[in-house]
């Protein structure tokens, strides 16, 4: 009964943010924003409206829903010729920036906590890595922006969350069975098998997907009102005929709507229509849950030291890694400045790939208890990233897009 309710909540929230969601934009108040704050203000924090569980099935599925149709959606609006002409730079974000932003999260993570176990440690900095372009949505949006930039966001933001995932669970298993050393043996084969698979299965039922969708409006066999619903089946296929093989889901959406957007063009287009109505409905849903259920179980634990790793986590963190591996790199023959490093590095949000993945912990250890500081410090650094990144976007892109043309 009390998902109907929460269901009664949203649908009320949608049409309020509806009528008023171009205004609030002008002012650079984004959804997350809204949907966020208006699920904290209806839960047992404020007006204690609905007191749903962080690890409630209901939650976990919405999310997790959300995730995959944005990595699909995103990716299928990716330009394939563009990425083949600079993938040097999203392969440096994600072979040297993501592992150094592991180790400095970990380091970091333990100097700051030093009585939580070290290997608790890296599951937080496994949590915090991947990025959420949902929340930067004007930057990779703003054709204003260089195609090239946006493009390199939104890769290593599709693609770092699923790289990370396998690694992550890899972890939560060490920790859950209590095994020492011994139990790290074949995570790097684990880790191999479940992104060569993952991409693997994405590519083939996003290419196969695409081509029979053509042939099918070639025909005149498919009503056009089921055009915008096959993008959504492909992206739900890709993931869990992935996990059946092994592969990783959120990887296999991501190549999935690779694919099927740079297979064919008509399908692009209604990707494209699908990712601005029920793609957005159910990203900012997640972060209406995040606000709801996830915020109040884990305010007791907010501490000075937890709002000091969140803040590292959004800027030193995040910032120095990027900067690093992108020293020396070229776009159109020339060394790319600095401001361009740093509008990169700035726009590594945090927000649903952090939460789904915490969803999961708690699934598997069955509450937050042991884990309240690494609860405690995702909690800070979303909420933080959903009102810094949200504000920021729209004023950075205008800012770059005025220094930076694209030749």
């Amino acid at each position: 009964m009390e998902e109907h309710i929460v269901i009664l909540y949203i649908a009320i929230l949608v049409l309020t943010y509806g009528y008023i969601s171009k205004v609030l934009n002008r002012f650079n108040i984004s959804g997350p924003m809204v949907f966020t704050s208006l699920g904290l203000l209806i839960s047992p924090l404020l007006l204690n409206l609905s007191t749903l569980k962080v690890d409630a099935a209901f939650v976990t599925i919405i999310v997790e829903l959300a995730l995959v149709l944005v990595l699909f959606s995103d990716a299928a609006l990716l330009d394939m010729k563009l990425l083949r002409q600079s993938w040097k730079l999203p392969a440096r974000l994600l072979l040297l920036g993501l592992p150094i932003t592991i180790v400095l999260g970990t380091l970091t993570a333990q100097f700051i906590f030093p009585n939580e176990p070290a290997i608790y440690m890296l599951l937080l900095a496994l949590l915090l890595t991947p990025t959420d372009a949902a929340l930067g949505k004007a930057v990779v949006s703003d054709s204003s922006v260089p195609p090239k930039i946006r493009s390199t966001i939104n890769v290593e933001s599709g693609l770092n969350d699923g790289i990370i995932f396998p690694i992550l669970i890899t972890v939560l298993a060490i920790i859950v069975s209590g095994m020492s050393d011994d139990g790290e043996s074949g995570w790097l084969s684990y880790v191999f098998e479940q992104v060569i698979f993952g991409a693997l299965v994405g590519a083939f039922v996003g290419f196969v997907g695409a081509k029979l969708s053509q042939l099918s409006s070639k025909y005149h066999w498919v009503e056009h009102c089921y055009q915008n619903l096959i993008p959504i089946a492909l992206a739900v296929v890709a993931f869990y005929l992935a996990e059946v093989f092994n592969g990783n889901g959120f990887i296999a959406a991501f190549f999935a709507g690779l694919y099927a957007g740079n297979t064919s063009q008509p399908m692009r287009e209604h990707i494209e229509d699908f990712a601005e109505s029920e793609g957005e409905l159910l990203v900012l849903i997640s972060f209406f849950l995040f606000g709801l259920a996830f915020v109040p179980v884990t305010y007791p634990y907010i501490n000075l030291d937890v709002i000091i790793y969140s803040l590292l986590s959004l800027t030193l963190l995040r910032m120095v890694p990027v900067i690093i591996c992108l020293l020396g790199a070229k776009l159109d023959g020339k060394k790319i400045d600095f401001s361009t490093m740093a509008f990169i590095a700035w726009f590594g949000p945090r927000g649903i790939a952090s939460i789904l993945y915490v969803l999961i912990i708690a699934h598997k250890i069955g509450g937050i208890d042991g884990f309240e500081t690494v609860y405690a410090v995702v909690t800070v650094t979303v909420l933080m990233s959903i009102v810094a990144h949200g504000l920021s976007a729209q004023p950075l892109a205008n800012w770059y897009s005025k220094k930076h043309t694209e030749k």
